[in-house]
Parts: C-alpha cells; structure tokens; sequence
C-alpha cells in the first residue's frame, strides 16, 4: 500500500495547524505511520498462513481464524489511519476555497487564508471533533470485535467442519502484543491532543470574542 497521498496531506496539515496540531501531525506521521509501514505491517503480513490447528481437517483452520480474526488487524488499523486523517482535508480544502475566492476578485479578502478565523475555525474545529470521534468508534470496535486489546497464545474452535474442540495457536503473539498496545497507546494520545487542542480553540476565541465586545460596550 502506497502511503504517499496520507503523507503529502499531513504535510498540508501542518501548515495551517496550532502547536498542539502540529504534535498530533507528528504523532500521526512518526509513531504511527511510521511504525506501522516500517514494523507493524511485516508482523501480521502472513498472519493467516502461520494460524495453526492441531487437527487437518479441511475447512477447519479457515473457519477458526475468520472467527476468531473476522477483520484484520493490520487493515483495521490501516483504515482507522485513513479515516481519523481524513477530517483535516477539510481544512485544507477550506485554505483552497479561500486562496481560490480571492483569484477568483482578484484581490485581497483575508489577511491570511490559512489563518484560523471566522469560517475557517468553524471548520477547524468541527475536524478535531470528528477526528476525535472516529478514533473512540476505532477503539470501540476493536475491542468488541476482538473482546478486548490481547492477543491469546492458545485459542480453541468448536465449529464447523471441525469435528470436536480443537487448539489454533497464534504466531508471535508476544511481539503483536507489544505492537498492539503500542498503536493504542497512540491512538489514546492523539485523543488527548485532539480534546486539547477544541478546548484550546474555544478557551481562546471565547475569551476574545468576549474582549471584543467588552471593548465594544466601553466605546
């Protein structure tokens, strides 16, 4: 997978992000892009192949592991990278409406385009909330689907066409663990810094709007 589109756009990001943004970017991009390109990746790639059943029945192994694993790990987290990554090209796209609208009237309408204001903080924050909440939905799901964050040794399937209980072992199930709790570790941060950051927003321009028209008022 090509992870070039999802570096350009959290380089795009940083340009018009606070400083607690641009910790999340480099969050986002070292500890957990990184991470998961170079180790993560190559850990669950043959995942399937190495899940083994004491028994040969046909079928067997196949219906064990897509119960106990009915949605990767690594694609899971592949797509919750995408997902909480996405909400920022609306930033993004906003900086372009406005660079574009003042091409269009040629001439001067904001002091900055990517200076956080007006429309553009509406935008902003409603991207931290939905990165904030695609995160949570990620953690949710994965701990429901999988019955919390572990990776068992020993697993034991009592389904179809196995004809009895039978033991799958898990490969490298200390390393996956430690992988594991590491992207969730990471992903638990970047809802820190995200809750941080909304709350930062709204501290700052509640209290200027409110000097505003305190000013307005003793004019």
């Amino acid at each position: 997978m090509s992870w070039a589109f999802l570096r350009d756009l959290l380089s795009g990001v940083n340009k018009y992000s606070t400083g607690i943004g641009r910790i999340w970017v480099a969050v986002v991009f070292m500890f957990r892009l990184l991470v998961y390109v170079a180790a993560a990746e190559n850990i669950w790639k043959h995942e399937h192949d190495e899940f083994e059943c004491n028994i040969k029945q046909p079928g067997c192994e196949n219906v064990c592991f897509d119960h106990f694993f009915p949605v990767s790990h690594i694609r899971l987290w592949a797509l919750q990278l995408i997902m909480v990554s996405t909400p920022s090209l609306l930033v993004v796209f906003h900086v372009a409406y406005r660079k574009n609208r003042e091409k269009h009237h040629n001439q001067k309408l904001y002091k900055n385009p990517g200076k956080i204001d007006g429309g553009l903080l509406c935008t902003y924050l409603i991207s931290l909330i939905l990165k904030t909440g695609l995160e949570i939905v990620f953690l949710v799901l994965f701990y429901k689907l999988y019955n919390g964050f572990k990776i068992p040794r020993l697993v034991k399937c009592a389904i179809k066409p196995c004809p009895n209980t039978v033991d799958c072992y898990i490969s490298k199930p200390t390393e996956k663990m430690i992988f594991l709790y590491f992207l969730v570790a990471t992903s638990c941060l970047c809802i820190v810094l995200n809750l941080a950051e909304l709350s930062y927003l709204v501290f700052k321009y509640s209290i200027k709007y409110y000097l505003k028209r305190h000013v307005k008022k003793q004019q």
